[in-house]
């Protein structure tokens, strides 16, 4: 690089440096989020056990309810349950081609839900995960507006976390911070089979 070169690129992050400081001076209000991993690409829970982790660093308490997911022998549920600040609920019956009977799912969904209600109204919660919720309404077993006033009605300084495919429109709306998982290839699809600190 030549000083020439290397003086516009200082010139050039000085004028960056001065813009994000002036839109972090900006962010001054402090409450709970609402973040929303969505999108058909892997990474969803594991982008929100990820933000667990971070949160239990800063000595936060945590809830995890899981919607669909009905096994217990995953990688992350065997590490974060042995923490004191964490709750974790597999309340879910399995994935739906695997049960097959769409009133045991909305049953194990309500359950699993009323669970969620008593974490999102309680203060001492500092982060609530509920894994896998929207597919409890593109299957209609709970009521969006109904969640959605529970999310509003929530302590000010509790964090919500919500993932699953196909998120309906209200439901981003509704969020502070929207993150779409897009899929470009998965190892599946080339036959490998889902390995144990990968896939679960």
């Amino acid at each position: 690089m030549t000083e020439e070169d290397t003086a516009r690129h200082r010139a050039r992050m000085q004028r960056k440096k001065a813009v994000i400081e002036e839109r972090i001076a900006r962010a001054s209000l402090e409450r709970g989020v609402f973040l929303l991993h969505t999108g058909n690409g892997k990474g969803k829970s594991s982008a929100a056990f990820g933000m667990l982790a971070r949160a239990l660093g800063h000595g936060m308490n945590a809830v995890v309810v899981q919607f669909v997911k009905s096994r217990s022998d995953t990688g992350e549920e065997a590490f974060f349950r042995r923490h004191p600040a964490v709750r974790w609920y597999v309340m879910g019956e399995g994935f739906t081609w695997e049960t097959q009977d769409p009133a045991r799912d909305a049953a194990a969904a309500r359950a699993a839900w009323e669970t969620a209600r008593a974490a999102l109204a309680d203060p001492g919660v500092a982060l609530v995960i509920l894994d896998e919720l929207t597919y409890a309404f593109k299957y209609h077993w709970l009521d969006l507006e109904e969640a959605l006033a529970v999310f509003r009605a929530r302590p000010l300084h509790q964090h919500l976390i919500v993932t699953g495919r196909a998120a309906p429109a209200a439901l981003v709306d509704a969020a502070d911070t929207v993150t779409e998982m897009g899929l470009v290839k998965h190892a599946f699809q080339a036959g490998v089979k889902a390995m144990p600190g990968i896939e679960w």
